[in-house]
């Protein structure tokens, strides 16, 4: 094997690697964005367009001249020379298989460059996606708390207000009754708006978590064609060996 191909297949299995330390399921995904907000990745972020356009295009470089060998020593006709020269045969065998191996170690590395960019942005989302939830969870918490205080003085205040009015007009205080009915028309207004932002965060909530199950889903079936591609791999270093 070649510089340029030993190269290609210490990045592949670089590649690899990387994307099985992703598929731990003892990191969470908030901890993986806590790792990509480290200052040093920061600092690489202006280039890493990049360098990623770079190896892209590095690769299918790579991929086309490997796809040129394989098509070069598919249709050579090797029916004459393994008659006149029986070892011609063996080393052209050996050049489409090596063609065959490079174009394999090509086309692999090339998808899981891609499969890793993905995955990276997948685990960003879903790490915004359960903070984001945690924090409407709480805030609905809080409105629902409030909601249920509002209402409990709102209970007490109309309780005041039927006492006071069942001991006669009369002896009634025409400003208290003033400032208890403007308390409890507050309070209906805060309840209300209370009410209204609880519903509110209920149903960002749900958006929040039909995303989330979204990007699971995603990520789950990264994961399958992932670990499909490194079987194929396997297989083919099996039949090399």
């Amino acid at each position: 094997m070649t510089l340029q191909w030993t190269a290609v297949a210490s990045f592949l299995y670089v590649e690899i690697g990387v994307l099985l330390v992703f598929c731990l399921p003892f990191i969470s995904a908030q901890r993986w964005q806590s790792i990509f907000k480290w200052s040093i990745w920061s600092r690489l972020s202006q280039f890493w367009n990049k360098g990623f356009l770079t190896m892209i295009i590095i690769l299918i470089v790579l991929f086309l001249d490997a796809l040129r060998e394989v098509r070069k020593y598919s249709n050579t006709d090797r029916s004459k020379d393994a008659k006149l020269q029986p070892n011609m045969f063996d080393h052209m065998h050996m050049k489409l298989f090596r063609a065959q191996r490079n174009l394999y170690i090509s086309g692999f590395s090339l998808f899981l460059w891609l499969v890793m960019r993905r995955v990276i942005t997948l685990i960003n989302q879903l790490a915004t996606a359960v903070g984001t939830s945690a924090a409407l969870q709480t805030q609905a918490e809080s409105a629902n708390k409030a909601a249920k205080k509002y209402m409990e003085d709102n209970e007490t205040l109309k309780q005041a207000l039927t006492d006071s009015k069942g001991e006669g007009g009369k002896r009634q205080d025409p400003e208290e009754n003033k400032l208890l009915k403007r308390e409890m028309q507050r309070l209906t207004e805060e309840l209300k708006s209370s009410t209204d932002a609880l519903e509110k965060s209920n149903s960002d909530l749900d958006a929040m978590k039909k995303q989330t199950e979204g990007l699971t889903k995603e990520y789950d079936r990264l994961l399958q064609e992932h670990q499909q591609l490194q079987n194929q791999l396997n297989s083919g270093d099996k039949k090399d060996n």
